[in-house]
């Protein structure tokens, strides 16, 4: 049976740098429990957050030694009992894993794993969970944004980046983005900005600012709020709601930018999305690959022996250019 079968994963046994991310060959393969899923996974997005809780200082710390990844892409392999939706052959992509990713096979709970279309590939299926999913949370059940609105999105040629600008231009929005390098900037403009902006060039807020002829930005979503933070505040418009999707340390911001907005910084954590909200916007993101608008950009490929390096990567690289993902 599948609880004998054994197969390659990546553990992490202690907290810390990249390093401690070891590529196994003797896991055993998990079995799907009631209403859980198993999925013969073919490839993974690599997050961020990951990296967090790899190194430890992130809030929430899984117990060791497990397995890293929730944004896989496979065919479905079995069922457990109790799964309905859902049938041995299915192509799916997960937004979280009860085993964790970064394997030959993880299990996802049943509510977790969501129908993958023909027209995208694999590569692509482990570029939807996390990012689609955050990016819609960010604009809809945050920033309420509408139709008619100006967003910016700060760092929006990488996972999340490129999600928020397909979604934003969906929901009829003007949308502005900046990345840190020239093919980024291309990403960015290829993905539903209306307007590019390089964020290493000086005064590259101003030339922002010229865009909205001065009135400001409505919602903002934010990568990288321990860099960008007050600037947001001051480029806001009057009611302007600033997202924060990523942040890596503190920043000093002064109060006053959000008295003369009578403006909002609000967080968002994929973490903390009820039920319903999920399955709202995993509505939208279905109708979005149906009708084409919905199509990851992925930069970055990895097979599952170099994760180390990805990990190192997604933190160090000088700009992103696309999702990057393992593949299995």
């Amino acid at each position: 049976m599948s609880g004998c079968r054994l197969m390659r994963a990546i553990r992490v046994s202690e907290f810390g740098a990249p390093s401690v991310l070891k590529l196994c060959s003797d896991v055993t393969v998990p079995h799907p429990g009631h209403r859980q899923v198993l999925i013969r996974v073919q490839a993974c997005g690599v997050n961020p957050v990951e990296t967090y809780i790899r190194s430890g200082t992130y809030s929430r710390k899984p117990a060791l030694p497990y397995t890293p990844g929730s944004d896989v892409a496979g065919v479905v392999e079995t069922v457990g009992e109790g799964v309905s939706a859902l049938k041995t052959g299915d192509r799916v992509f997960t937004t979280a894993t009860e085993s964790g990713g970064y394997a030959e096979y993880a299990v996802a709970a049943e509510q977790c794993v969501h129908k993958l279309p023909d027209a995208l590939d694999f590569t692509q299926g482990a570029a939807i969970g996390i990012p689609y999913f955050t990016a819609y949370r960010a604009l809809v059940h945050k920033a309420h944004a509408k139709a008619g609105e100006t967003v910016l999105v700060h760092g929006a040629s990488g996972g999340v980046g490129v999600a928020a600008c397909q979604l934003s231009r969906a929901l009829g929005l003007k949308v502005l983005g900046t990345a840190g390098t020239p093919e980024g900037m291309k990403v960015v403009l290829n993905n539903g900005a209306h307007l590019a902006f390089n964020h290493r060039e000086e005064g590259y807020t101003d030339k922002i600012m010229e865009a909205t002829e001065g009135r400001g930005i409505d919602v903002i979503v934010e990568m990288l709020a321990n860099v960008n933070l007050s600037k947001d505040l001051q480029m806001l418009a009057h009611g302007g709601r600033v997202t924060i999707v990523g942040s890596r340390g503190p920043i000093e911001i002064n109060p006053r930018d959000t008295m003369i907005k009578e403006s909002s910084v609000t967080g968002v954590v994929l973490f903390f999305a009820t039920p319903e909200e999920t399955k709202q916007c995993a509505a939208l993101l279905y109708a979005g690959m149906e009708a084409g608008w919905l199509n990851p950009v992925v930069g970055s490929k990895y097979p599952l022996n170099k994760a180390a390096q990805a990990h190192h990567d997604i933190i160090e690289s000088p700009g992103a250019a696309g999702k990057m993902v393992l593949i299995i």
